[in-house]
């Protein structure tokens, strides 16, 4: 560690997330990635301004030349964006770790923004002061560095609140670092009322550091190849095997409890971590869900992986066109699905009202198993 004499805030050797990721690199943990490197150092940089202001904080006054100084402005934070498996969450893993602030956290954005509306719902009706700053006060007390995995905006809710809530967060030191699948132009691209989102994506751009993670190779979708995407019969076995494949898919991250918003409706997602989600079938298909809720969940991640999948009976009707449904949503968005079922696709709803359209179902999923399904890129 720095010694407590040290006020230059450089960074020993072994400290960081630039010298944790050289030391995976020697282990042949990681391959050479030129982009990679570029990010490592910038959150290295980052890394090396929060220890100085930490040295300066602890020891600057006891040095006669630094009396009177005005405290330094908080280190500017950093937004790396780019297409899915890059790396990006895991060098906000190596960054998050090594990062000399005791009061960080790091939170799925869609997670953050839950808490947020359920906090401002009670200042709000409280009534005593002005909410979003004494929400944001509450926040810099505890996180002065606060750390954003899979930053996306997709309901307008989040959308209309954004800008006051960070130009308050920023006003009160709080250094942002965000990993994103989409450039700040691209947030919210689409949405409703968009006009009145666009300061938010000019303070962005104002009060962070942009990094474009553009590397070749996407790691990925290298990991679902060693991953059986398939899997029966049902049963312990390949639950657990869901299991194994989730934690290899999010780099063993702990599952999220979210919700995604679908034509003003909540849509429910028990486990989620790192842009991959995990759905019993029930909860998807024996519950009113429709397109637009399947379409939520195929646009917000790249990965989904399905339990308990039955063979249907005639009767079961309802429950074999949410299935349709559902597939046909994660097809075009090019999801990679990995689920456990009862029987080979084509066994899964043979008789009934809807099986001669669910014949196409059954050669979609038999498709999404295949090299090529699984080589393409998800499409948001």
């Amino acid at each position: 560690m720095t010694s407590p004499g040290a006020v230059s805030g450089e960074t020993e050797e072994g400290e960081g997330p630039l010298f944790a990721y050289r030391q995976r690199q020697s282990e042949g943990k990681l391959e050479p990635d030129p982009a990679q490197l570029l990010a490592a150092e910038k959150l290295q940089a980052l890394h090396n301004a929060l220890l100085r202001q930490e040295t300066e904080n602890r020891y600057g006054w006891r040095l006669p030349l630094r009396l009177g100084r005005r405290p330094e402005p908080a280190p500017q934070g950093l937004y790396i964006f780019g297409a899915v498996g890059r790396g990006k969450s895991m060098l906000m893993d190596l960054f998050f770790a090594t990062a000399p602030e005791a009061k960080k956290r790091r939170v799925h954005f869609d997670a953050f923004m839950l808490e947020v509306h359920e906090i401002l719902h009670g200042l709000r009706r409280k009534a005593d002061g002005d909410p979003m700053a004494i929400l944001a006060g509450r926040i810099a007390a505890t996180s002065r560095l606060l750390c954003f995995d899979e930053f996306q905006v997709t309901n307008i809710a989040d959308a209309m609140l954004l800008s006051r809530l960070f130009a308050a967060l920023f006003d009160a030191g709080v250094i942002v670092v965000a990993t994103s699948n989409v450039a700040p132009d691209d947030l919210y691209a689409g949405g409703l009322q968009r006009d009145r989102f666009l300061p938010f994506i000019d303070l962005i751009k104002q009060r962070l550091d942009l990094l474009s993670l553009d590397g070749e190779t996407d790691y990925r979708r290298r990991r679902i190849r060693d991953v059986a995407v398939y899997l029966t019969p049902l049963g312990p076995c390949a639950t657990r095997a869901l299991g194994q494949a989730f934690a290899r898919l999010t780099d063993d991250a702990p599952p999220l409890h979210l919700q995604l918003t679908a034509q003003g409706r909540a849509v429910d997602v028990p486990r989620a971590a790192k842009g991959v989600a995990w759905f019993e079938f029930d909860a998807l298909c024996r519950k009113p869900l429709g397109t637009a809720d399947y379409l939520a969940i195929a646009m917000h991640f790249h990965s989904v992986l399905i339990d308990g999948v039955p063979r249907l009976a005639p009767e079961e009707r309802n429950e074999a066109r949410r299935f349709l449904s559902l597939i046909e949503a994660l097809y075009e968005h090019r999801v990679h699905l990995v689920c456990a079922a009862a029987d080979q696709p084509d066994r899964l709803y043979p008789a009934g009202d809807g099986a001669l359209e669910f014949r196409r179902i059954a050669s979609r999923l038999l498709e999404m198993q295949s090299p090529d399904y699984l080589s393409l890129a998800h499409l948001p």
